[in-house]
């Protein structure tokens, strides 16, 4: 597929010229103009804010995408399409999520119960947890 003139980033001098002081407060930077411009075509002035944050984060290229699936679709809830396109395209597969560490309960912290084990590794002090009793 090829990429039209639109797609491409846009000059700060072309959406200066654009800029309107009084109807468009929200934009101040490209990526931002251009959630503006997807929450306008998906019809979801409500979620703007959203739409500025995957601009900003997302490959231009995968909301391109997602956004022709869904005006092709005609839909009313275009905003929900979306974004199920945008999961179904794998687009937070990237993210890796840390784990979560246990946290002891009140109770047992600065004691030392039987039930938890000490093992050091490396010089750090790391708590395991065997058996919480209910």
């Amino acid at each position: 597929m090829r990429q039209t003139k639109s797609s491409t980033v846009q000059s700060v001098g072309d959406i200066l010229k654009k800029f309107n002081p009084l109807e468009d407060k929200y934009i101040s930077r490209e990526f931002q103009a251009y959630g503006y411009y997807l929450s306008e075509k998906l019809n979801d002035m409500k979620h703007k804010s959203i739409y500025m944050k995957l601009a900003k984060t997302m490959p231009r290229a995968i909301l391109e995408k997602a956004l022709s699936f869904v005006t092709d679709a005609g839909v009313d809830r275009k905003g929900a399409l979306f974004m199920w396109k945008l999961k179904q395209m794998g687009a937070w597969e990237h993210q890796v999520k840390s784990p979560r560490t246990i946290r002891q309960p009140a109770d047992l912290r600065g004691k030392q119960n039987s039930k938890v084990k000490s093992t050091s590794q490396n010089s750090k002090v790391k708590k395991k947890i065997v058996d919480i009793p209910f």
